[in-house]
């Protein structure tokens, strides 16, 4: 079984969480600029065996696209281009950020360490990875 890789495309930076071999876990990967995402991706996916990519979906209260989807679609083109072999699935992101940002609270995270847009996108990624496990449980 392949791990299940999750994105938080945004326009500067883009979060990335992973599952275990037996797509079980969800976990924060890494936050990297997202002119590198596909040079990470196609280094990441040499050593790791990934069959199924989970892009965070934006939208808005009504249940349409938000503002940053037409920065997505180039993005989810591209993808399906450059790893034809890998489907991509789409998950709602709404609130994923405010999520990540409490999740950081609740944990004890000093005030200077919750302003880490990095981390709020890595934790994001995971986030969303978690929501997808959750929707296409066994």
């Amino acid at each position: 079984m392949g791990r299940i890789l999750a994105i938080d495309y945004g326009e500067k930076r883009t979060g990335i969480a992973i599952t275990d071999e037996l797509q079980i876990i969800a976990s924060g990967l890494t936050t990297i600029d997202t002119k590198k995402i596909f040079s990470f991706l196609t280094d990441y996916l040499k050593n790791e065996n990934v069959e199924l990519f989970v892009v965070g979906e934006p939208k808005q209260m009504n249940n349409t696209e938000s503002e940053s989807a037409q920065f997505i679609k180039p993005f989810i083109i591209k993808l399906s281009q450059t790893f034809p072999k890998i489907p991509i699935k789409r998950v709602d992101e709404r609130f994923t950020s405010k999520m990540a940002f409490q999740s950081m609270i609740d944990s004890g995270l000093k005030k200077k360490h919750r302003q880490n847009k990095a981390l709020i996108d890595e934790i994001s990624a995971t986030i969303i990875l978690q929501t997808y496990l959750q929707q296409n449980e066994k």
